[in-house]
C-alpha cells in the first residue's frame, strides 16, 4: 500500500512537473503581446481549482493509508523497543525474561561480511508472514525506532508508550537506524531485524 501511494503521488508530479516545465519551455518562443490585456478571470479560476482538485486526489488515499497503518490486527509477536544513549534494548512481551541490549558492532571487529556502522550484536529475530505489533519508548531522551524497507517509523519519547504493526511477507534482513538526533553517538545506534519462518523463530525463543 506504501509503495502504491509512492507510485500514485509520484505519477501526479511527473504530470505537473511535464506541463509546467511544457508552459515555460512554450513562453521563450511565442510573440504573442496584448497591450489592453490586464486580466482573466476564466484562466485564473482554472489554476486555482484544478490544484485544488490535484490535491483532494493525493490527500485522500495518504490519510485512508494514515489510518490503515494505526490499526492493530491482532498481533503474533509484540516487541518492547526502549531507546538509550546509544542502544536499543529489547523485551519480547509474550514470553518470560526475552530481553537483550542491542549495540552496533565497532569497525575493527566487524566480520568480512558485515556492513559497517549497520550491524549489531544482538539482532530482532521475528516471525514472517505474522503481524508484529512493536512498542516503542524512550529511557532518557527521543529516539526514533526507524526501518525504512519496513515502512516504519515510530518516535520513541521518554514517559510515553507509541505503538505500530508491521507485516513482512519474506525471510531476511531489514535494517534501520535511530532517526531522531540524540546526542553524540546518534549514528552508532543501528536496529537489525532478521526475518525467519515461523518455526526457526520458536526455536529461537525455546532456546533462549
Amino acid at each position: 500500500q506504501l509503495i502504491f501511494f509512492h507510485d500514485h503521488a509520484l505519477l501526479i508530479l511527473v504530470m505537473i512537473t511535464v506541463l509546467v516545465g511544457y508552459l515555460m519551455f512554450m513562453l521563450f518562443f511565442n510573440n504573442y503581446v496584448n497591450r489592453f490585456l490586464l486580466h482573466g478571470q476564466l484562466i485564473e479560476m482554472i489554476w486555482t481549482i484544478l490544484p485544488a482538485i490535484i490535491l483532494l486526489f493525493i490527500a485522500f488515499p495518504s490519510l485512508r493509508l494514515l489510518y490503515l497503518l494505526d490499526e492493530i490486527n491482532e498481533p503474533s509477536v509484540t516487541l518492547k523497543s526502549i531507546g538509550h544513549q546509544w542502544y536499543w534494548s529489547y523485551e519480547y512481551s509474550d514470553f518470560n525474561n526475552i530481553e537483550f541490549d542491542s549495540y552496533m558492532i565497532p569497525t575493527n571487529e566487524l566480520s568480512t561480511d558485515g556492513f559497517r556502522l549497520l550491524d549489531v550484536d544482538n539482532r530482532i529475530v521475528l516471525p514472517m508472514n505474522s503481524q508484529i505489533r512493536i512498542l516503542v519508548t524512550a529511557a532518557d531522551v527521543i529516539h526514533s525506532w526507524t526501518i525504512p524497507a519496513l515502512g516504519v517509523k515510530v518516535d520513541g519519547t521518554p514517559g510515553r508508550l507509541n505503538q505500530t504493526n508491521f507485516f513482512m511477507n519474506r525471510p531476511g534482513l531489514f535494517y534501520g537506524q535511530c532517526s531522531e538526533i540524540c546526542g553524540a553517538n546518534h549514528s552508532f545506534m543501528p536496529i537489525v531485524i532478521e526475518s525467519v519462518p515461523t518455526n526457526y523463530f520458536i526455536k529461537w525463543i525455546s532456546n533462549n
